[in-house]
């Protein structure tokens, strides 16, 4: 019986993986607000530092 629908068991299968892998990606992914600040931050902290070398030269 196994060896008769072997495809379509093995498509099952893949089809849970490829859920859980997605669920799993949406659960642990930052949020939009979260990821916002920390990249407003992240340009700040470079142009006070392109300021600081400008203002050296």
């Amino acid at each position: 019986m196994l060896a008769k629908y072997w495809k379509k068991i093995g498509l099952l299968i893949l089809i849970i993986a490829c859920v859980f892998n997605v669920m799993s990606k949406l659960v642990h992914k930052l949020s939009l607000n979260t990821e916002m600040i920390s990249s407003a931050i992240y340009v700040q902290q470079h142009e006070e530092e392109n300021k600081t070398q400008d203002n050296e030269n």
